[in-house]
C-alpha cells in the first residue's frame, strides 16, 4: 500500500511531516534577494519519506531516506530529490508494500526479504558525509550509503569489507589531517566500536570498548588529541520490545559517563568520568585547553521525549551547557550557558576538534516537537553575546548549517543556510542568512518549487 493510502496515518506523517511521493529536478529557481557570489557549492538535506504505508506504529527515524539538494553555481540555484534506494525499499517495491516493522513496534520479516535485504532497513535517512571523494548517506544503524552528487544510491559501502558493524550518523572529519573518525554502537556485544578512517578513504583503526550496557549514543566529539563518548542510560531493551514494550529505557540509576580516549587508542585505554546523569543528542564541539578538555552541547536531563517512539512531542527543552574535563585531577565541572531551548547545534566545520568562538543553535518558540524549530541563535562564547533569528509566525525551519566563505579570514565569514517552511503557504525556501548578522533580514531565499517535509541533518558542500 502506497504512503498516500494509509487509512490512519501515524500523527508522524501528517502536517509537515507528510511525505512527499516524486522525486523532481527543478533548475533556475526563483530567488528573493541575491545569492552571494562566494556561495557555491551544494546544500543537502537527509530526512525520513517513507515510501509505502507502515506495518504498524511509526516513528521518523523508521521512514526511508529521502535526500534533497539544492546546487548553488554563480547565483543561479537548482534543486533535486531522490529516495536513498537501499535493499529493504528495493524488496519492498518489488512487493508493493512495507516490509519491515520499526523501532516503535517491532514485525516479523519475511524470510525471502530477510535473504534479500537482511533483517533491518537501512534506510540511511539521517545524515550526509563527503570524504575522500565520496558522498554518502547515513543513519547510526547501518552501514554508509554511496550517492553519486546527483543523489543516485550506488549502494552501501564497507571499506573493502574492513568495516564491521553500523557507522554513526555523526562521524567526525579532522579539518586538519583529513582523517575521518567515527563510532557504531549495538543493543548487542560489542555495544560500541570506534573506527579511524585516512584522508585517503583508507579504514586504518577499529577497536572495540566495553560498556556496562548497551545505549543509544547518537553523538561524540572529537579534539585535537582525543576522542569523547557520552555514555547515557538510554538503554535498549530488545527482550522488552519482543514482548510489545518500548525498545528504550531511561535507567537514572546507571547514571552518565564522559569517556575520553586518545585518538587512534584501544579500547581498553579509555578513561572514564563520571556526571550527573543527563542526555546529549548532539554536540557543538570539543577542544583541548591545556589539561582541560572543553565540551558545548545541548543537554537534555532525560530522555528525550521524541525518543520514546509514542508521541511525536518533546517533554523538555535541552539547553547550551558546558562541560571542563580536567585531564590532570580527574574532575568535571558543569554548568548551563543559556536558557534558550534548541538543538541541532552546529559551528564552523573548519574548526572541528579546535577552540571555536562562534556556537550556532536552532531555537524553537516553545518546545513541543524536537524535529522543529523557528530561529536560531548565533552564541559568542568570548563577549557572552547571543544574536537571535526568528522567522514568521507560520514558519517553520530546520537545522542551520554554517557555509564558510571561500574568502574569509574570519570564523563567522559565511553564511546560515537553512530550510524554511510556510505553514500558512505549504512553501519552502532555502533561507541564506549572513553569519556576521544573524538578527538582520535574510542575503536570500531561494524558492523550492515544492514542500520539503521536516527532516533531519544538513550538510553543505563546496
Amino acid at each position: 500500500m502506497s504512503i498516500d493510502a494509509a487509512p490512519t496515518p501515524s500523527p508522524f506523517l501528517t502536517g509537515l511531516l507528510t511525505p512527499v511521493t516524486d522525486e523532481r529536478d527543478d533548475r533556475d529557481l526563483e530567488v528573493i534577494g541575491e545569492i552571494p557570489a562566494g556561495l557555491n557549492g551544494m546544500f543537502v538535506r537527509n530526512g525520513p519519506n517513507p515510501q509505502f504505508a507502515p506495518m504498524g506504529a511509526y516513528h521518523p527515524f523508521d521512514g526511508d531516506g529521502m535526500v534533497h539538494a539544492i546546487y548553488l553555481e554563480d547565483g543561479v540555484a537548482r534543486y533535486r530529490n531522490r529516495y536513498v534506494e537501499s535493499k529493504g525499499l528495493l524488496a519492498e517495491r518489488k512487493r508493493g508494500k512495507a516490509c519491515f516493522g520499526g523501532l516503535a513496534e517491532l514485525a516479523h520479516i519475511d524470510p525471502e526479504v530477510q535473504a534479500e535485504a537482511g533483517f533491518m532497513k537501512n534506510t540511511s535517512n539521517t545524515h550526509t558525509l563527503r570524504h575522500a571523494g565520496k558522498l554518502f548517506a547515513l543513519m547510526e544503524a547501518g552501514q554508509p550509503t554511496e550517492l553519486t552528487r546527483e543523489l543516485e544510491t550506488i549502494g552501501e559501502y564497507d571499506y573493502d569489507g574492513r568495516l564491521v558493524g553500523p557507522m554513526t550518523a555523526h562521524p567526525k572529519i579532522d579539518p586538519a589531517t583529513g582523517e575521518l573518525h567515527f563510532f557504531g554502537y549495538s543493543p548487542f556485544p560489542p555495544y560500541l566500536r570506534y573506527h579511524v578512517v585516512d584522508a585517503a578513504g583508507n579504514l586504518i583503526h577499529s577497536t572495540d570498548i566495553e560498556l556496562p550496557n548497551p545505549v543509544m549514543m547518537h553523538d561524540f566529539a572529537i579534539t585535537e588529541r582525543h576522542v569523547l563518548f557520552l555514555d547515557s542510560p538510554a538503554i535498549f531493551d530488545v527482550t522488552a520490545a519482543m514482548a510489545g514494550g518500548p525498545i528504550m529505557r531511561w535507567d537514572e540509576e546507571a547514571g552518565t559517563r564522559i569517556g575520553v580516549l586518545p585518538r587512534g587508542g584501544d579500547g581498553a585505554d579509555i578513561r572514564w568520568f563520571e556526571v550527573d546523569p543527563f542526555y546529549v543528542v548532539h554536540v557543538f564541539n570539543a577542544w583541548e585547553d591545556g589539561d582541560r578538555i572543553e565540551l558545548r552541547a545541548p543537554r537534555f536531563a532525560h530522555m528525550p521525549g521524541g525518543f520514546q517512539f509514542d508521541d511525536p512531542h518533546g517533554r523538555e527543552a535541552p539547553y547550551p551547557w558546558r562541560w571542563s574535563i580536567d585531564l590532570a585531577s580527574g574532575t568535571v565541572s558543569d554548568a548551563q550557558t543559556d536558557d534558550r531551548g534548541g538543538e541541532f547545534p552546529r559551528v564552523n566545520d573548519n574548526l572541528a576538534g579546535t577552540e571555536t568562538r562562534y556556537l550556532y543553535n536552532s531555537l524553537a518558540r516553545t518546545w513541543e516537537f524536537e524535529f522543529e524549530f523557528h530561529g536560531v541563535v548565533k552564541y559568542d562564547t568570548v563577549t557572552g553575546d547571543a544574536v537571535e533569528h526568528f522567522y514568521g509566525e507560520s514558519e517553520v525551519s530546520g537545522e542551520h548549517v554554517f557555509a564558510p566563505n571561500a574568502d574569509g579570514t574570519a570564523e563567522d565569514d559565511g553564511w546560515l543556510l537553512s530550510i524554511v517552511t510556510d505553514r500558512a503557504t505549504d512553501t519552502t525556501d532555502l533561507v541564506v542568512l549572513d553569519a556576521h548578522d544573524v538578527g538582520g533580514e535574510p542575503v536570500a531565499r531561494i524558492c523550492i518549487p515544492r514542500r520539503v517535509p521536516i527532516g533531519f541533518h544538513a550538510n553543505w558542500f563546496a
